[in-house]
């Protein structure tokens, strides 16, 4: 289960009512509880539980770093007070959420225990002078169910900046010779992102899936699962090279405390074991640890991003652009030699042989028709961005490898942006719609969103509550 733990920080103004101030933090706070949300409250650093000076908001901010929130809820009860939430917020530096409760009608008198509205407008401006990024959640009451949404989304945002600026990916050998589009900048993504590799040699990946295969408790386990799983077409020998395989790299991924792994799959590994790492890939992918093909760093880095917008709940899956479909206009094929996990699958999967290889240990399913949102974390000379959009699973010819037909808005305008770059063949899907979050996300770890169709108002509005 992802856990995304929120500092909650109600905050008010001297000039209007405290007691009112008072009783929404109450009512948020409940409301928070009700969701199920994870937060660390402050009602014991001040009387009212509400930040409003500067001595408690430097206690505050010490014990949300204490207790490691993943992002910050700066709740604006009556008015609030902006620099002080500003002031927070820079020292924090995870992701902020600016919000408040819908004022009530002036009293018949004429006096608004309340100015919550104009008081987000103060906020919003003086972080931006402190140059803090933050989402905003409309005005609105705690039982509109855009206050869930908009609750949840950013949970999930906070996910993606989380897992993004925690990444580890094993290196798995070095990229195939061929594929000169998978080259990375290690050093840049250190410098720019946190983003670490732990690089090892294909000797390793070897002598650790021997040890593997001398593990009798651990492959019967491996083995049990590709029975239950899986339709059999390949040989006995060889589902056991598939299981050990797999093993071993859960094993090297637990070892140098990595997220997800890129693997060179062909051709030294054939030479060694005599199959594709697809089906064992394809095991891993389905534990949440993202396994990619042809030692596409920047793939693993999506996958990631894809699975934490998604908060772990669906898997998603490592594709190449290939072909447009021949029958629908806007139509292509998603694929790959079938790395794809089986929850992913229309069909029981069949362990079998790849298209365009001779080596067994691939998996050929049909994936899941439905919504989809499919993106691509990608960077050349410096600029990195992350090319994200919707498409739909459709109809069409059946397919070698673990496969979907999916169709878009605009297929030439996709395929432009895709050559024009700094994308490549490879993509991520889910069956989620994960594009708001992922767009929203966007901002806080420095990289631009892409969206390959004109939709960028409609998600604009979808996160203000439209």
């Amino acid at each position: 289960m992802v856990k995304i733990k929120l500092g909650y920080a109600p905050t008010r103004r001297s000039i209007f009512s405290a007691p009112d101030a008072v009783k929404f933090r109450g009512l948020t706070a409940d409301r928070l509880k009700e969701l199920g949300v994870d937060f660390v409250d402050i009602t014991d650093i001040n009387d009212e539980g509400l930040l409003y000076n500067d001595e408690d908001m430097e206690k505050i901010a010490a014990k949300f770093q204490a207790e490691g929130v993943d992002g910050l809820l700066l709740a604006h009860c009556n008015f609030g007070t902006e620099y002080v939430c500003a002031r927070l917020a820079k020292k924090l530096d995870v992701p902020v959420l600016l919000w408040g409760p819908l004022d009530e009608r002036p009293e018949p008198d004429g006096v608004r225990l309340r100015d919550t509205q104009c008081g987000l407008f103060a906020t919003g401006k003086v972080l931006r002078r402190f140059r803090v990024p933050f989402t905003y959640l409309t005005n609105c009451r705690l039982s509109d169910p855009v206050f869930e949404r908009g609750i949840k989304d950013f949970l999930a945002v906070c996910n993606v900046v989380k897992t993004f600026r925690s990444t580890r990916i094993l290196q798995i050998s070095t990229r195939p010779f061929d594929f000169w589009t998978t080259m990375c900048n290690e050093g840049e993504l250190l410098e720019k992102f946190n983003i670490q590799l732990s690089p090892i040699p294909m000797t390793e990946l070897i002598q650790e899936t021997e040890a593997v295969r001398a593990d009798a408790e651990k492959m019967q386990e491996i083995l049990d699962g590709i029975r239950r799983e899986m339709t059999v077409k390949i040989k006995e020998e060889e589902v056991e090279n598939v299981a050990a395989l797999a093993g071993a790299m859960q094993n090297l991924v637990k070892k140098y405390g990595c997220k997800a792994a890129a693997i060179q799959c062909w051709n030294a590994l054939q030479s060694e074991l005599g199959i594709m790492p697809c089906a064992a890939n394809a095991i891993l992918n389905e534990q949440g640890i993202p396994v990619v093909c042809e030692t596409d760093i920047h793939g693993a880095i999506t996958a990631l991003m894809v699975e934490a917008a998604g908060m772990g709940e669906t898997r998603g899956f490592f594709a190449d652009w290939t072909i447009r479909h021949p029958d629908i206009e806007n139509g292509e094929l998603l694929q790959h030699c079938g790395p794809w996990p089986v929850s992913v699958a229309r069909e029981k999967p069949e362990l079998t042989y790849p298209l365009a290889f001779d080596h067994p240990g691939s998996l050929t399913a049909e994936a899941k028709h439905g919504d989809v949102t499919l993106c691509r974390f990608d960077g050349d000379n410096g600029e990195y961005s992350l090319l994200l959009g919707r498409a739909k699973g459709v109809e069409g010819p059946k397919c070698m490898g673990t496969y979907l037909w999916v169709e878009v808005e605009n297929i030439k305008r996709l395929e432009a942006k895709i050559v024009e770059g700094p994308y490549i063949h490879h993509c991520v899907g889910i069956h989620k719609d994960v594009v708001p979050v992922l767009y929203e996300a966007c901002k806080y770890i420095g990289i631009k969103p892409d969206l390959y169709d004109p939709i960028e108002e409609e998600v604009k509005a979808y996160l203000r509550g439209e």
